[in-house]
């Protein structure tokens, strides 16, 4: 997966971008906010950053209020890396942080809290993919509302291929509906019951004749 590694101290982004390496991360590096936030406008933008709270230009907060402001970009989940204590930390993540770590940073710890990330992006994107799939069936059904020609007899539906079809062999083919056959109780008492009531009162022949 590909990590964007966003700090102005040449030794710390140097040993960030090792660290990460080492473990299979693809690692692109920025070295202030302006050029990290020009990085996550791409459309191939890392899905994990790990941003640098104080960096010139732009610092690591308000990269984060730009990446969750913006419209159109992808998932992206973002640590903050920094010295300050945990109260201002809270600044972070108000500003749309997923996650922070603190300076010196724990190789081990650091690798945790990007595979929760991965995990999390994971998820999302799936997610978006799901949706994505519901709104193209939803735009599938709503073909079923336009003018649809009907025997004004038979109730037969003139198809695509221009040949009358039943009204739910129809509706099968263009939606994901199913339909199971019943009687309604205006049928039942026009059509059903009559002929129920004629075979009760036809007389039985005799055996014999």
């Amino acid at each position: 997966m590909k990590v964007l590694v966003a700090d102005d101290e040449p030794v710390s982004r140097r040993l960030l971008e090792a660290t990460l390496a080492s473990k299979g991360y693809e690692v692109v590096t920025a070295g202030d906010g302006l050029e990290a936030w020009r990085v996550l406008q791409d459309t191939n933008a890392p899905s994990l950053a790990i941003l640098d709270w104080m960096m010139p230009g732009m610092d690591g907060v308000e990269v984060c209020r730009r990446v969750r402001n913006a419209t159109g970009l992808k998932v992206i989940y973002i640590i903050l890396l920094t010295v300050k204590g945990r109260e201002h930390v809270v600044e972070g993540l108000q500003a749309g942080a997923d996650d922070y770590i603190t300076k010196p940073f724990d190789p081990a710890e650091l690798e945790a809290r990007l595979q929760v990330g991965a995990r999390v992006t994971d998820l999302q994107n799936k997610l978006a993919e799901r949706v994505t799939e519901l709104e193209a069936a939803l735009s599938h059904v709503k073909q079923l509302r336009g003018l649809l020609p009907m025997c004004s007899y038979c109730k037969k539906i003139r198809n695509d291929e221009n040949y009358w079809d039943q009204v739910e062999n129809y509706i099968t083919k263009h939606s994901d509906a199913e339909f199971s056959h019943g009687i309604c109780p205006e049928c039942y008492e026009k059509f059903l019951k009559p002929q129920l009531r004629s075979r009760q009162t036809t007389p039985k022949k005799k055996s014999g004749q």
